[in-house]
């Protein structure tokens, strides 16, 4: 029996859960708080490996989705995460097919923003610069790729991204900001979830770059949290500072992930009561009249329109209730 193209990729793109906790733990030195934490990160980082090792044995979609459905509903867009990873990777490499495109616009749809962050995961190992790949995905939808792009290297390549604060020359324009709201969601694995050394972090970047970062870190502590400890999220709330919007519009965006796929999850309804003082529901709601009459032309890209929007009510609904 041939071997797949997919299987002849694998060797040259090791990755496992255990490289997360690794990584983590060789940045920061043991922590106590950490392996307790790791804990709750485990099956999230599982979950997205296993999926792109499956998606490369075999990327038939009529393999895939069933695979997909057997995966617990507060996991499974994770999952949809790394069959992202797995098609993108393999419609770079090898493209005289166009799996990624087909599968969002068809069995992956109601996953279509995890599919996009996915595939921006494997961006930085593949040789195309992010503009041409950019250019063929939905003028929406795209900078959700550059967020999983930013994440890799904030996880992966942390003393350089981090530490330094740098960022790629392939790196440009808006690209730039929705590259630091996965770098920011980056923060949220890489410390263990500690509030401290998420503000540490952040609070080392330039001014310019913080607002994006909270932005990520409202995301990953409401999505895939791997935590539901309601003063972390206060205390979040409050290092957040001036920045609490766009912490907010990051757990916004989380909460509209979930409606989306129709799975809720205890730590996406525990960031929406803390930060919005709303259901889960109702906030993904608020993202969507966020997104009616968007304008057709302008200078920022409709995505980031979208996140100001959101921003907006929150500034209007909420942030009075901490004045």
């Amino acid at each position: 029996m041939a071997i797949s193209f997919g299987k002849m990729l694998k060797p040259f793109f090791r990755i496992s859960a255990e490289t997360f906790q690794d990584l983590a733990a060789e940045r920061y030195g043991p922590q106590e708080d950490m392996d307790k934490t790791w804990l709750g990160f485990e099956p999230v980082a599982r979950t997205l490996v296993d999926s792109f090792k499956m998606t490369l044995d075999d990327d038939r979609f009529d393999v895939l989705v069933p695979r997909l459905d057997a995966v617990e509903v507060e996991l499974r867009g994770i999952a949809y995460e790394g069959v992202g990873m797995g098609l993108m990777l393999l419609d770079s490499l090898g493209p005289w097919k166009k799996r990624f495109q087909a599968f969002v616009h068809g069995p992956g749809a109601s996953y279509i923003c995890l599919l996009y962050i996915g595939a921006g995961l494997v961006m930085p190992r593949i040789p195309q610069p992010p503009e041409r790949i950019l250019a063929h995905m939905d003028p929406f939808f795209r900078w959700m790729a550059m967020d999983g792009y930013g994440f890799y290297e904030g996880f992966f390549s942390g003393p350089r991204t981090v530490e330094q604060q740098f960022v790629p020359e392939r790196v440009s324009g808006y690209a730039r900001h929705a590259f630091d709201h996965g770098l920011g969601r980056s923060l949220w694995f890489s410390t263990g979830a500690n509030v401290e050394r998420i503000t540490t972090a952040i609070a080392a970047f330039p001014a310019d770059r913080q607002a994006d970062l909270w932005g990520g870190v409202g995301l990953a502590c409401a999505y895939a949290a791997g935590v539901v400890d309601r003063k972390a999220i206060e205390d979040l709330r409050q290092a957040a500072d001036t920045y609490r919007p766009q912490l907010a519009v990051g757990a916004a965006i989380a909460a509209k992930f979930r409606q989306q796929a129709h799975s809720s999850a205890p730590h996406t309804e525990l960031a929406c009561q803390v930060l919005w003082g709303r259901r889960g529901e109702e906030v993904a709601a608020l993202t969507d009249i966020a997104r009616e009459d968007l304008p057709a032309v302008r200078a920022e890209p409709a995505y980031e329109i979208w996140r100001q929007y959101i921003a907006a009510q929150f500034i209007e609904l909420v942030e009075p209730t901490y004045q």
